[in-house]
């Protein structure tokens, strides 16, 4: 196995840590699993680039790098649902779209074709982290008897709605829109796929 696969597949390690971490509910619990979403979500660019750097792009990494980047993301959406920070309808629709593209790409691949990654995906993948980064600063705060500076700047940072809030509303916005947006690009770059021509 190459770095860029064995990266991947710590992803995958991070990601169990993250949901055994933000289930203990407490700060010190909910700080872990922080720190494990974090370096999870800097593997995912590390991988990449090592690997077209490299020259060690693989099957098993086609395979395993977008499995654990969607295990990743949609863990963390489950949780913040679950803390009542994301609407249900949101969650859905970010997991259904991942099961859609995968979906799409298993068409194409059917059919000897590859279904080219949409710029806007990387870009909706951006927010996404964004959205996720600042709603697990906001929980993990919020497990702490008392916020003082300069956690109290993060705190007012990541005020989930009403007056002053802005990085998680603006955030999760743009990850909603580019979602529905590259997907749509998806299904319209395979309508010929679908159609069974």
């Amino acid at each position: 196995m190459n770095i860029p696969n064995a990266i991947t597949v710590s992803r995958l390690f991070l990601t169990a840590g993250f949901i055994l971490f933000v289930a203990l509910e407490s700060t010190w619990g909910h700080f872990t699993a922080l720190i494990l979403f974090i370096i999870a979500a800097i593997s995912d660019f590390v991988d990449g680039w090592l690997a077209r750097k490299m020259n060690l792009i693989t099957p098993l990494g086609k395979l395993l790098d977008p499995l654990a980047d969607k295990i990743l993301v949609c863990s963390a959406f489950v949780f913040l649902t679950a803390e009542g920070l994301c609407p249900v309808w949101v969650t859905a629709l970010i997991i259904g779209r991942e099961f859609l593209v995968t979906g799409l790409r298993q068409i194409a691949i059917e059919a000897g074709q590859v279904l080219a990654a949409d710029r806007l995906g990387k870009w909706k993948t951006a927010f996404q982290l964004t959205y996720l980064i600042a709603g697990m600063v906001r929980l993990t705060l919020d497990t702490m008897e008392s916020v003082k500076p300069p956690l109290s700047y993060l705190h007012t940072l990541t005020t989930p709605w009403g007056e002053g809030a802005w990085l998680l509303p603006i955030s999760l916005g743009l990850a909603v829109g580019l979602t529905v947006i590259s997907g749509w690009n998806y299904v319209w770059s395979s309508r010929y796929l679908l159609r069974g021509n």
